[in-house]
């Protein structure tokens, strides 16, 4: 019954998100803070649980953080590189700033390990601006390394990425919803249980708008 009588709106559902964020950033600036510092795991690293949970935490308020800072803090995390986790926290949360060189830094530090450009690829789309979402995914899909042949490349980029940036793939034009659409055809005649698979992004289209519906 609830689902029925509140069709989400993910344009909107975005827009409070941030707004939240942003107030939840200014009321708790000096809390956040102290735990982002607090929450430096130093010395070499290590995937106990502590030092896990520690780094998450500090991911975590870090998100807040650059609400307020401009992603400074963020930019020297990223230049610093103390690990894997916390440098792709920090190119997520420098993507979200639009900084205009975190992508090609990041690029050029790990273009020779497919795993890590497959996060590089991912993040690109599910942090994008939801009005820039799909042109972000279009301009990777002409990427030299993008192998869309390569089921953990396409998922990166189109599986689950375009689908797990909710206000860009439901954006009001339809644009995400014929992006998927088009790259799900081309891929079923090489892999259709992939595309299969992958076409799951559309599995919740009747909780939504007529319009979007439609499309």
């Amino acid at each position: 019954l609830y689902a029925a009588a509140h069709v989400p709106d993910p344009t909107a559902i975005n827009a409070a998100t941030r707004r939240a964020a942003q107030a939840i950033a200014e009321a708790h600036e000096g809390v956040l803070a102290r735990a982002y510092d607090a929450m430096a795991v130093p010395g070499p690293y290590s995937p106990d649980a502590g030092s896990a949970g520690r780094r998450s935490l500090r991911l975590a308020a870090l998100r807040y953080l650059s609400h307020l800072d401009g992603g400074d803090r963020a930019r020297a995390l990223f230049d610093q590189r103390p690990n894997m986790t916390e440098e792709l926290g920090a190119f997520g949360n420098l993507l979200r700033q639009s900084d205009g060189t975190a992508a090609a830094e990041f690029e050029a530090r790990w273009r020779h390990d497919r795993l890590v450009m497959d996060k590089w690829f991912m993040l690109q789309v599910s942090e994008a601006a939801p009005e820039r979402a799909v042109a972000t995914a279009e301009t990777l899909t002409r990427h030299a390394d993008f192998d869309w042949s390569n089921p953990n490349r396409f998922r990166s980029v189109i599986g689950g990425r375009i689908a797990g940036n909710p206000a860009g793939f439901h954006g009001s034009d339809g644009s995400g919803y014929a992006f998927l659409a088009d790259w799900l055809i081309r891929l079923d005649a090489k892999n259709p249980q992939t595309a299969a698979r992958m076409s799951t992004a559309f599995e919740t289209w009747r909780r939504y708008d007529a319009d979007r519906q439609g499309l």
